[in-house]
């Protein structure tokens, strides 16, 4: 799933491309991508894209007022195209499940692999409007994100901190990979409990926050939207890493398995070099 840092270069990306563009279509592979019934997305055609901006993990072009919003999911992309086919997207079995068109020739497709289909599209006035981004929490990335409002955050919460740290209500933008950076950078379990964090650990795991996600948000930066799937595998340091080497210390990287998702963490940095057995029966809270 594409998080804060890929989103952001996809933003960058698109407002480079889009400026001073106008839409001439908008074609759905898939019906039910798209949540909204009013405005209808042909009231996008004839709009100059005015802006592109990111809210947590969602995307939101805004053309002359009106917004498209989409949210990738798990296994949704943006795939760009400077020529689109003139063939008009009909909906089918086709991966494509929307279709934007500028009146350069250029547009993009939104894609979806797999047979679960998440990948949500909005037509809407409003982004506020759009029940995803009206109920999530602070960017992590914000001027005003301060170490004393995420100090206030985790002594709220008494869950896991890797859980927290994936909740959009709670802070936006970070997902399950950038959740293992993270905890393996400021040293903590992704099993620690938020609230019972010293104080040390909270400022260490802010550092930790702000710093990846700064320095991924670098990394993507300038790369084209096709680039940046493998760019992001490429700077994870325990993120589906499993069995390799730890960056820091040398010791094996080990995983988590839950029903349908993974962690990954190094036991001598993150857990006193106790191995984690599993999310119901560990007791290596520290």
């Amino acid at each position: 799933m594409p998080e804060l840092p890929e989103v952001q270069a996809l933003v960058e990306f698109l407002r480079g491309r889009t400026q001073g563009l106008v839409v001439t279509g908008v074609e759905l592979g898939s019906i039910s991508v798209l949540k909204t019934f009013t405005p209808p997305p042909q009231a996008l055609v004839g709009a100059p894209v005015d802006d592109v901006a990111r809210h947590g993990k969602f995307i939101d072009l805004d053309c002359g007022g009106t917004h498209l919003v989409f949210h990738l999911a798990r296994a949704g992309w943006l795939r760009w195209s400077d020529a689109m086919p003139a063939t008009v997207l009909r909906p089918g079995k086709s991966p494509i499940a929307l279709r934007l068109r500028f009146d350069d020739s250029s547009g993009f497709d939104l894609t979806e692999a797999g047979t679960k289909k998440r990948l949500a599209a909005y037509v809407v006035h409003d982004p506020l409007t759009v029940p995803g981004v009206a109920s999530l929490g602070p960017d992590p990335m914000a001027d005003d994100f301060t170490l004393e409002h995420f100090a206030t955050i985790v002594s709220g919460h008494r869950m896991q901190v890797k859980g927290l740290l994936r909740d959009q209500s709670i802070i936006a933008g970070v997902g399950n990979a950038y959740s293992d950076e993270v905890l393996h950078v400021a040293k903590l379990s992704p099993f620690a409990l938020a609230a019972t964090l010293k104080d040390e650990d909270v400022e260490r795991l802010y550092t930790a926050l702000r710093g990846t996600l700064a320095r991924a948000v670098a990394a993507a930066s300038g790369k084209p939207a096709k680039e940046l799937k493998d760019a992001k595998r490429a700077g994870m340091r325990v993120h589906g890493r499993t069995g390799e080497t730890c960056p820091e210390c040398g010791d094996v990287v080990r995983e988590v398995s839950f029903a349908d998702s993974s962690l990954q963490y190094c036991a001598t940095c993150q857990t006193g070099g106790k191995p984690l057995a599993d999310r119901r029966t560990s007791k290596f809270l520290k």
